[in-house]
């Protein structure tokens, strides 16, 4: 598919990863319908895209709830006069250890329900529901196209992460699921799983633990939203690209 073909949902599209997809696929002439909790960030966004080729048209958009979802989708169809893919990038973190000593105390504490249930409505059920409207609405209207999930390589564990590398395993795997489930209305499905990248997210790391992390980088840097970008454009251009996660993590193992 051409960028300038592309009528797109991104999801976390107010900052970060999400919103420089968004520029970059108007930039080329292609439409996106910007959806985030953020919507300071989406009226920046949209302020920032009048002067390129392509639209953005912008509305709020919680993930984790499916009438949002169901709202969303039919308000990106109707402003983009169809719809044929999406960027699956909204997510948040709520790191902790599953189980821990308090190192004033000695009490065990534990990852609270909160923590996990949060980033699972978010990360894996919101993201669920976000390809099943927009695949629905696709297939109703006889729309070929690509999903493109956004994955992580902590998906194959990382300290920290329970809830995360849950979410982010489970998109790999569905990647895999949805392309043959997919595949009888031409609908690829792709996934893109980032290493550490530079993000309103990472940004609010521990500087000690962030520093560590870049010191087992191989290329010796932190990611920017370009080098991801990269790969999403790859995912969403190679007709042939289906069912498969790409890593683009600077050679980072966790």
């Amino acid at each position: 598919m051409r960028l300038e073909d592309c009528k797109f949902i991104v999801t976390g599209a107010a900052q970060g990863m999400g919103r420089h997809f968004a520029l970059r696929i108007a930039e080329a002439g292609g439409q996106v319908a910007a959806g985030d909790v953020l919507e300071a960030g989406l009226g920046a966004l949209a302020e920032e895209a009048r002067a390129l080729r392509g639209k953005i048209h912008v509305q709020k958009l919680d993930v984790s709830s499916e009438g949002e979802v169901a709202s969303f989708v039919a308000f990106a169809h109707q402003a983009m006069g169809g719809l044929n893919g999406l960027v699956n990038n909204a997510g948040i973190l709520r790191d902790g250890l599953l189980v821990k000593k308090d190192r004033t105390s000695g009490e065990i504490v534990t990852l609270t329900r909160a923590q996990w249930q949060a980033v699972i409505d978010v990360n894996l059920t919101g993201a669920t529901l976000v390809v099943r409207d927009t695949v629905a609405k696709m297939a109703a209207t006889g729309s070929r196209g690509v999903i493109v999930n956004m994955s992580s390589i902590a998906r194959h564990g990382n300290r920290g992460q329970s809830n995360y590398s849950a979410a982010k395993a489970a998109l790999a795997a569905n990647t895999k699921t949805w392309s043959q489930e997919f595949a009888p209305f031409g609908i690829r499905v792709g996934a893109v799983a980032p290493g550490m990248v530079k993000t309103p997210m990472t940004d609010g790391m521990n500087d000690k633990a962030r520093e560590a992390l870049v010191k087992m980088i191989p290329v010796g840097r932190i990611g920017e939203p370009e080098d991801i970008w990269v790969a999403v454009k790859f995912v969403i251009e190679c007709d042939y690209f289906n069912g498969r996660t790409i890593d683009v993590d600077g050679g980072l193992s966790m």
